[in-house]
């Protein structure tokens, strides 16, 4: 372990919380569930240094029930309302860390120390259904991510240029240190494994819901008419796309077939060079997933070419779902998605025979970083996938895809389903919320932190509650 003294370590005041409603202009699917509206999490975070001096950062994760919290028994205001629920608990109990440092040290200590227990007691207490653990690191993931661009706000420094040894008291090794392979990672920072000239312009992938209308001939009257495209083949040709992923249902192997042969084409049709596969954690056996794809291969070569990787088609839990997934990775690179929770479920993915991961900023900052460290020291790519993100929470998930080096670019569909909602955020960043020639432009992002420049951006935000420090 390797441990150096800081003045630069902050500690947290407190936390302010509210919510930011969004409707859908189309629906998503999620597993079974279609969802029509979402409810963003917006934190403000207040961090004070020996000095007494303060800086205050932003954070927000679309709390996405759905996605996070599958259940047959619960409706999903239930879900709803039980994370809404926890999110008071989750900022009580970070703010009372007693932690000093870099928000790296910060979050991981509550991560590591604190959050398991947290959400134990609060399940006992208040759900009827335990809440997943998948949700309540969305919860946290807005007060992590505020964390972070508050360190950043109040050393008046890009975020992305404290994850080294200048900042940081630990290197990676004592973030690794229950791994037998904790030694490789002695005097190593995240910087280490961070693209050392990030991309201004970011190849970008569309989402093919299974709703979603491919062509003229699916367009429905309830379809909007909002000025915006409507159909896939509308969305390449407006927006220039050139990677598409296609969710499927996990549980018709036919449909899941022909729904790809449908896009594949379209793909082909149009010039679209990458395809990913989802399977929305509902396979149960590798042969499932294995039989479409040996199909593909034999039937239609030029789709199975373009499938650049297949996402998490098995269920959620890791741990109680250990199959061995090496004869679908020897035909796609497999990602980790959803039971990618932190660097240890890596870990036991990378044993069972997933070869990449799929980072997400909606399982923290922290999380994320650490989870990208670990798959860049073993070799596993990277790709950075999106949770319909809109507003704020689309800044910190472009710049971790900017800074990972992925597999291809990073997925942004809040356009798709919810273009109006950040309309304050595009004035300001255009490129980010409006996806050009394939691609995001990060080029406006300047300044301190996240490089939000929150200050700028027109928002009328809503009334928040205040956990401090007692």
């Amino acid at each position: 372990m390797s441990v150096t003294s800081h003045t630069k370590n902050v500690s947290i005041k407190s936390f302010e919380y509210g919510f930011l409603a969004v409707e859908m202009r189309m629906p998503l699917k999620f597993g079974s569930e279609s969802v029509s509206h979402v409810n963003c999490l917006r934190v403000a975070a207040e961090v004070v240094n020996s000095e007494g001096q303060r800086g205050k950062g932003w954070g927000e994760t679309p709390l996405s029930v759905t996605w996070a919290w599958p259940s047959a028994t619960l409706s999903y205001d239930e879900r709803y309302d039980t994370m809404v629920a926890f999110c008071e608990c989750a900022a009580q109990a970070f703010v009372e860390v007693n932690e000093s440092g870099h928000p790296m040290e910060i979050g991981h200590a509550f991560l590591e120390d604190r959050l398991p227990a947290v959400l134990a007691a609060f399940n006992q207490n208040y759900s009827a259904e335990p809440m997943p653990y998948l949700a309540a690191l969305i919860v946290l993931s807005a007060f992590d991510i505020a964390v972070h661009d508050a360190y950043g706000n109040l050393h008046q420094i890009d975020i992305y240029d404290t994850y080294n040894s200048e900042y940081m008291t630990h290197d990676l090794s004592y973030y690794f240190r229950s791994s037998a392979e904790a030694d490789r990672f002695k005097g190593m920072f995240p910087n280490d494994f961070l693209e050392s000239q990030p991309s201004i312009k970011v190849p970008v992938w569309h989402l093919v819901g299974g709703l979603d209308p491919l062509e003229a001939s699916d367009k429905k009257e309830s379809d909007p008419n909002d000025g915006f495209p409507v159909t896939l083949t509308e969305w390449i040709k407006s927006d220039g796309l050139q990677c598409l992923k296609i969710k499927l249902k996990g549980t018709d192997v036919q449909w899941d077939y022909e729904r790809i042969v449908k896009v594949g084409v379209i793909a082909i049709a149009t010039g679209v060079d990458s395809l990913s596969v989802d399977f929305n954690c509902t396979v149960k056996n590798p042969d499932y997933v294995n039989s479409i794809l040996d199909r593909l291969k034999d039937e239609q070569k030029e789709i199975f070419d373009l499938i650049l990787y297949v996402e998490q088609p098995f269920p959620y839990d890791l741990e109680a779902n250990q199959i061995d997934v090496s004869s679908l990775s020897a035909r796609k690179p497999l990602f980790l998605d959803e039971s990618a929770h932190d660097w240890k479920f890596v870990e036991l993915g990378r044993q069972l025979g997933w070869t990449g991961v799929a980072l997400k900023t909606c399982k923290t900052q922290t999380g994320a970083l650490l989870s990208l460290c670990w798959a860049k020291a073993h070799n596993m790519p990277l790709m950075v996938q999106d949770l319909t993100n809109p507003m704020l929470a689309q800044i910190p998930h472009v710049r971790l895809a900017a800074h990972a080096g992925t597999i291809r670019g990073v997925e942004s569909n809040g356009m798709q389903f919810y273009p109006a909602a950040s309309e304050p955020e595009q004035r300001i960043h255009p490129g980010i919320y409006q996806r050009r020639n394939g691609q995001l432009d990060l080029s406006t992002l300047s300044g301190t932190g996240f490089g939000y420049r929150l200050s700028e951006i027109d928002r009328q935000l809503p009334f928040f509650s205040k956990i401090t420090k007692k």
